[in-house]
């Protein structure tokens, strides 16, 4: 019988290295995985792609992602590209100049750096937009900037007290100062004017399109339900699935309402039955255990720091009761649920490690997988925790670099020793814990090759001469490919994708060079040159 598809005339990665250099796809599966041999597959009517020297690989996975409000922002005030007050602050003019039609000016963003303290002032905004109201979250969407519009609208004054789980930032008479943390930012957010069906849709086939220029194949998305204003992707999904618009993989992780507790396990049953068809599965759910060190609500074990090193009286911010989560997650592991656990904090990741070694305990061994996202700050004890209890330690390594967020707002306020704890790629890996990867985007960049650079490298790849972050914590190229691919394919329960064997199914990207052939300085210049789910092109870069 012969292939439909036959890759040959360079390396492909596979999970013994990279000694193959043709693979043969029939159907929708891998057929064959050799070298010349395979060639024998190719009949009239196969497509045969020459490599040329480069690198065939599984589809990459990311497997903790935004897709719909990343396209939804890409639409709207994209703030994404600037790294100044200047350069926002023209950005946010230049928009709303380019659209009076609109009664908000939204979308976001923004870069804390770019702005002292990491809090622009609402003044920045009225001097640009002072007629309409404006709501902009920052890039990692824990806060947001308004100006005064917006907080006479929500009524926010000096009186205004701060919600249960946010802060409403004040200037040094008590005011209001423009930006909101966390739960405030409904204060604001629930006001901004709702999204069509057809918006969502459209944003989210937008960002599919984009993930796929990127190799992304699949991927889960971290949040479908209702969060602070942010719109609930679960539709979208279903209606991309029915159509046959859903050319990715998708796992959903079903919102946690920290506001509630087990009682909301019911309604998550039946949203898990109701919201899964096709290629999109709504098996996982999504507990926000903090906030982010930069605001100084990721939880601690320890004080945070002042800005002349001595101990605060803040630990960071809680969302789910310690006490109370290894019940939440004993009952839904044993249901079938993954839990997908948001942990940035050393507070953050021991309370999920014992919930999950809680779940253990209970239920016995399982299949659910869980895994705990960001680990910014890991304490050197529960390192070895993850591979004991099967916890998946999902990586954004993008942030694991030395620019001004991490270095002006987050190391000081850590001190030296928790500042060593952070990102412990190597750590992790050497312990025998496994590792899945993901962006966080639109927090930050979704290209796994941005993402592969900092985890080898731990230097931004515009990094210049910057020095490596925590260099014991680098880990190797084939290793960070693997955390990009198999091991978002095991967080995301696809075991037939993720490696390029035979039977798998046909997920693959093409380079546009073999990167194992350059220094490892050089791995963010490769690009994405062909894309492919399921032996169906999906992307193709123009070529000169």
């Amino acid at each position: 019988m012969h292939a439909d598809l036959l890759f040959t005339g360079g390396p492909v990665l596979t999970p013994e290295g990279r000694t193959a250099t043709t693979v043969a796809v029939t159907g929708d599966r891998i057929t064959a995985v050799g070298r010349d041999e395979v060639k024998d597959l190719a009949g009239p009517r196969t497509e045969v792609v020459d490599l040329a020297g480069r690198l065939l690989l599984p589809g990459f996975q990311d497997a903790h992602v935004h897709p719909l409000p990343a396209g939804l922002e890409l639409t709207q005030c994209d703030l994404t590209g600037t790294r100044t007050s200047e350069a926002t602050v023209a950005a946010v003019r230049a928009y709303a100049d380019a659209h009076p039609e609109r009664e908000w000016i939204t979308g976001g963003g923004w870069s804390m750096e770019a702005f002292a303290g990491g809090t622009p002032t609402k003044e920045l905004l009225d001097a640009v937009v002072p007629d309409r109201p404006v709501y902009l979250p920052n890039r990692d969407h824990h806060g947001a900037w308004v100006n005064s519009r917006a907080l006479a609208l929500a009524g926010i004054t000096r009186d205004t007290p701060d919600p249960a789980d946010g802060r409403i930032d004040r200037d040094a008479k008590g005011e209001p100062s423009g930006t909101l943390q966390e739960g405030a930012m409904q204060l604001v957010g629930r006001l901004t004017p709702a999204t069509t069906p057809a918006d969502r849709l459209a944003a989210l086939l937008h960002a599919q399109r984009h993930l796929h220029a990127l190799g992304i194949t699949a991927w889960q998305d971290a949040l479908v339900g209702d969060f602070l204003g942010m719109d609930d992707p679960s539709e979208a999904y279903l209606a991309a699935a029915r159509d046959g618009l859903l050319t990715a993989r998708v796992v959903g992780a079903l919102w946690w309402d920290r506001e509630r507790g087990a009682e909301q396990i019911p309604e998550l049953v039946e949203r898990r039955a109701a919201s899964s068809h096709g290629r999109f599965r709504a098996t996982s759910v999504k507990l926000m255990l903090d906030g982010v060190a930069e605001t100084g609500t990721a939880a601690l074990l320890d004080p945070y720091l002042d800005k002349c090193g001595c101990a605060t009286a803040n630990r960071g911010t809680s969302f789910l009761d310690a006490e109370q989560l290894p019940q939440y997650v004993t009952e839904l592991d044993a249901l079938g649920f993954q839990c997908h656990f948001h942990a940035l904090g050393d507070r953050a990741v021991r309370d999920a490690l014992d919930a999950i070694e809680a779940a253990r305990a209970a239920n016995g061994p399982s299949d659910t997988r869980p895994h705990l996202a960001h680990l910014q700050v890991v304490h050197p004890a529960d390192v070895p925790r993850f591979a004991r209890l099967g916890a998946i330690a999902n990586i954004q390594p993008l942030w694991a670099a030395h620019e001004p967020q991490m270095d002006e707002l987050t190391i000081p306020f850590l001190g030296p020793e928790r500042a060593a704890w952070q990102y412990p790629f190597g750590a992790l890996l050497r312990s025998g814990a496994r590792l899945a990867a993901g962006s966080d985007w639109p927090v930050s960049s979704p290209d796994p090759l941005q993402g592969i650079h900092v985890a080898v490298n731990r230097v931004a790849p515009d990094g210049g001469d910057t020095p490596v972050f925590l260099p014991a914590e680098r880990i190797g190229l084939a290793e960070a490919l693997t955390a990009y691919t198999a091991g978002s394919a095991h967080v995301n329960h696809l075991d037939d994708t993720g490696q390029v064997r035979v039977g798998a199914l046909a997920d693959l990207v093409v380079l546009d060079r073999d990167p194992f052939d350059g220094p490892t300085e050089a791995i963010a210049q490769a690009r994405v040159a062909r894309t492919y789910v399921g032996g169906a092109r999906v992307y193709a870069a123009q070529e000169a």
